[in-house]
């Protein structure tokens, strides 16, 4: 049992699911192996932010308040921040363009795991069964980028 490589691959999991199965055949463990650690840590990543999504929102929009409220009586100028910026639009064309599916499928996929999930969360929080998508999709694509580890790489 190679822990040191277990905990790893789990760990680069938990922030970058797209690049986490590459390293599992240089580290000498099997397919089913690096499968079981980067499900474990995507899982498990995707999990506490999504579900933490709201207090992270919170916490944000306070932050944004406060720095307002504090330039205000310092009197300087509110400095303007575009809202919809080029990665914004991406993902709004992205949620309109192919869906709930896909955004839970491959939102932590392709952007972080951290990030993704919170996007999901945003989107579809209210929704029954999307962290349960998210799981799904985190399944297909842990077998998915370990069989490009394993086998064409």
């Amino acid at each position: 049992m190679n822990w040191g490589a277990y905990s790893a691959l789990f760990g680069l999991a938990t922030f970058k699911f797209m690049f986490a199965a590459f390293p599992g055949p240089a580290l000498n463990i099997s397919f089913i192996e690096t499968y079981i650690s980067i499900v474990l840590g995507g899982t498990l990543s995707s999990a506490v932010f999504y579900f933490a999504s709201d207090y992270f929102m919170l916490k944000t929009n306070q932050k944004r308040k406060r720095k307002i409220n504090q330039l205000i009586l310092d009197g300087k100028e509110i400095p303007f921040k575009p809202k919809f910026t080029r990665v914004n639009k991406f993902i709004i064309f992205c949620k309109h363009k192919f869906g709930m599916y896909a955004i839970c499928f491959w939102a932590p996929f392709f952007l972080s795991v951290p990030l993704g999930s919170i996007v999901v969360a945003k989107f579809y929080g209210k929704l029954k069964y999307t962290f349960l998508y998210v799981f799904f999709g985190m399944i297909i694509n842990a077998s998915l980028t370990t069989f490009l580890a394993y086998v064409i790489f």
